[in-house]
């Protein structure tokens, strides 16, 4: 099932990363102090009245010179428009509107998606009176807002829900695996369906940015179908080279989303990259399994060793997300590139795998006794009682303590490294959740 996206466009320092934090932290809450997850996220997951969204924040895009400046923010509601399902319009009350806020209304105002706009920086209801103004865009309902305090979300979420269609985004559930093809522009992501599929579907150049078109293909393998996703870039020549990030993440946002598996390209000349961590992150932060391609590795001069010195690097950048497997292929000669669906098969099915609790309890318990939770500060010993998995889409491992507040983060990843080390799920975003047991509760 996919989500609906809604993107957030307005001119700098209006406080549109401000309002991206605001609804999407509770969100986000859930896995910030899982391994390997950066915090500097332009894309999010929101959710209001169990209605879940998808949330991508523009705010920073802009390109410092000051020649590219309007060129920029236009560029970038050209692609909200096109790709969103609905935006949220984001002015700052206190200055009033400006010919830059002008100018995008225009072009909210010529399309059929819904728009909300908000009149930022209001605090209270004297202030927000300074809104009105902005009734006479026409392009949508007008909010007066305080995205630092959370002023009148509420009502504006209510809205928001209200205009999008849900229903168009709950068809029947399609129990074929999906693979999304995602990394940076010109890493190879077209050339790889390409291959797969042994047809010509996309334009492909050496020019970042020239992929035409993104349909989803059926790979039909040794009697199975696949679903692969294919992320595009951009449609038209931008002006601005920011905007080329931007409009990858939002298509790379939809298809991690609609996938089971992301086998994320990374170039073999360049390695990873910030942009490709950001990926993987945004992964892990779906509980997607996931793949590290690593192609145009017949460029490469090789020695007896570049291989596993280029994973070695590769898993110091990753840090603690070390479970993550890595191929070596060629999407143009072809080399391994098949490899890649049996081993998202083989990914698909261990996020799938269930261990029953009498095994989990069976095996790790000895070992956690072996090595405890560290005491608390006033020498009170934390003891994890039992042990059970739950989750249908991905695995979630249930942890049943005392004082689970005294765990450290090291030790959630201690009981991940125990969980794989027995179990497997190689390539599978797990979730380590400690539960409080109290005395009362084992009676």
């Amino acid at each position: 099932m996919s989500t609906p996206l809604v993107v957030i466009v307005g001119r700098p320092n209006v406080g549109k990363s401000t309002l991206f934090n605001r609804l999407t932290k509770s969100k986000d809450a859930i896995v910030d102090d899982e391994s390997g997850v950066t915090r500097d996220r332009h894309y999010g997951v929101a959710e209001w009245c169990g209605q879940v969204f998808q949330l991508i924040d523009t705010g920073g895009y802009v390109p410092h010179s000051p020649e590219l400046f309007e060129t920029a923010i236009r560029e970038q509601v050209e692609i909200a428009l096109e790709e969103a399902d609905a935006i949220l319009f984001v002015t700052d009350g206190r200055d009033g509107m400006t010919p830059i806020d002008q100018e995008i209304g225009r072009m909210l105002h010529s399309s059929s998606k819904p728009v909300i706009v908000l009149a930022n920086k209001l605090d209270n209801a004297t202030m927000g009176l300074e809104a009105a103004e902005f009734w006479n865009l026409g392009i949508g309902d007008v909010f007066d807002i305080s995205a630092s305090h959370g002023r009148n979300l509420g009502d504006v979420l209510d809205n928001l829900v209200e205009k999008i269609n849900f229903a168009d985004f709950s068809e029947e559930e399609d129990t074929r695996l999906k693979v999304s093809i995602v990394g940076r522009p010109n890493s190879g992501k077209s050339s790889l369906t390409n291959a797969l599929l042994g047809v010509e579907r996309s334009i492909v150049t050496d020019i970042a940015g020239t992929t035409r078109d993104s349909i989803n293909s059926v790979l039909k393998y040794y009697g199975d179908e696949i679903i692969l996703i294919d992320t595009a870039g951009l449609r038209k020549k931008t002006k601005v080279k920011e905007n080329i990030e931007f409009y990858s993440n939002v298509r790379t946002l939809r298809a991690i989303a609609n996938s089971d598996v992301v086998v994320v390209m990374i170039d073999a000349q360049y390695g990873i990259e910030k942009q490709d961590q950001k990926i993987i992150d945004e992964a892990i932060q779906r509980r997607k399994g996931i793949i590290l391609a690593i192609n145009k590795w017949d460029l490469l001069d090789k020695e007896t060793n570049t291989a596993r010195d280029f994973e070695q690097k590769s898993k110091d950048k990753l840090g603690s997300v070390n479970y993550i497997p890595m191929i070596f292929i060629s999407a143009l000669t072809k080399q391994r590139i098949f490899k890649v669906i049996d081993l998202a098969k083989e990914i698909e099915s261990d996020r799938k795998k269930k261990i029953s609790t009498s095994k989990l309890n069976e095996v790790l318990l000895p070992e956690i006794h072996k090595t405890p939770p560290p005491a608390t500060k006033s020498g009170k010993e934390v003891k994890i009682k039992y042990i059970t998995q739950v989750g249908e889409k991905y695995p979630i491992f249930l942890f049943f303590a005392n004082e689970v507040k005294y765990v450290p983060d090291s030790y959630r990843r201690f009981l991940e490294s125990l969980i794989r080390k027995h179990f497997g799920f190689y390539g599978v975003a797990i979730t380590i959740s400690l539960k409080n047991k109290n005395p009362e509760e084992e009676k």
